[in-house]
């Protein structure tokens, strides 16, 4: 049987690949601060990783593969360094936000990335995420490090791809605001298919965990067909937003999936790795009605972390 360790494991992602290793047969021990449980089948070890002594116990033994999401490099250095000598494999969820270019459209894993952040710099996300891949590649070919892109999927704690199943779910016959479109894409991958990959992987070094590229128009009329929108639509373009005040990418007053031209390269990277590898990517259509179903379930006009309020959207509409 396989011994796998997770630091995290309750999450929303790390709690998906603990689920997949459990299907899998594996013996799971999920290492968190017990605020969330383990999936059933999985063992919680309580302790939280800022504690100089939380990997003493999980140190005296072996195992099979341990699996990080940190994206707090000092956090995974120490990890790597109480359990690199115990691990026959580790696979760290690393992020595309490392390349330092997001302006080349299909760029690949070789693309340079920003410099990786010391003790003293201020917390930037991509700086943090190369830090910690610095820390895992010392573990030679044990190390498998993963980029995703955007992780999507029903129970999304971001409420970004989700943003737009409530936004034609709510809006129903009325109006519904939508970013500049032309030659905009999305590139998304379901959090169960970055799961799977991640358990059945085999490789090293690293690999871009993304999904196909799609034209941005093509997915959000899927998701508007899958809620039912009957209204209309207003394209936007980007002068007109950023006079208005509209945010790109996430968070409040956002529009989500939205990049600035000088990120056009952001959602096109490259899976060419991923699919050689062994990837594989359910039809989005599935994800999204999936997505749709869960934000339904969880209430469209609920407080979110990403996106417009309905009211927003149409004081945005009214001024058009």
């Amino acid at each position: 049987m396989t011994d796998v360790l997770i630091l995290g494991g309750t999450g929303w992602l790390s709690g998906r690949i603990a689920r997949r290793w459990v299907d899998e047969g594996a013996a799971v021990t999920c290492l968190g601060r017990g605020s969330r449980p383990a999936p059933e089948g999985a063992v919680l070890v309580r302790g939280d990783r800022e504690d100089a002594d939380v990997y003493a116990d999980l140190s005296r033994r072996d195992w099979d593969h341990v699996v990080d999401v940190s994206s707090h490099a000092v956090r995974v250095e120490r990890a790597v360094d109480a359990l690199g000598d115990r691990a026959g494999r580790w696979t760290y969820v690393s992020s595309v936000s490392v390349y330092s270019d997001d302006e080349t459209v299909g760029a690949d894993e070789s693309t340079p990335r920003h410099p990786a952040a010391s003790p003293a710099d201020a917390y930037d996300y991509g700086a943090q995420k190369a830090a910690a891949e610095d820390a895992v590649m010392r573990l030679g070919e044990r190390g498998f490090i993963v980029r995703p892109g955007l992780i999507v999927g029903d129970g999304d704690p971001s409420d970004r791809f989700g943003y737009w199943a409530a936004a034609f779910a709510r809006a129903s016959s009325e109006p519904v605001l939508l970013p500049p479109l032309e030659g905009s894409s999305a590139q998304v991958i379901d959090v169960d298919d970055l799961a799977a990959y991640i358990v059945t992987a085999t490789r090293s070094g690293v690999v871009n965990g993304v999904g196909d590229e799609h034209p941005l128009a093509d997915v959000l009329g899927a998701v508007r067909l899958a809620a039912g929108h009957t209204g209309s639509v207003f394209v936007a373009d980007e002068g007109w937003l950023r006079a208005h005040d509209v945010e790109y990418w996430a968070g409040p007053r956002s529009l989500p999936l939205w990049l600035p031209t000088e990120m056009s390269g952001f959602m096109t990277r490259s899976n060419r790795a991923f699919h050689a590898s062994g990837g594989r990517l359910r039809p989005l259509t599935d994800t999204i009605e999936r997505v749709v179903a869960d934000e339904r379930s969880r209430g469209v006009d609920r407080e979110r972390h990403a996106g417009l309020t309905r009211a927003e959207e149409r004081a945005l509409l009214s001024d058009r």
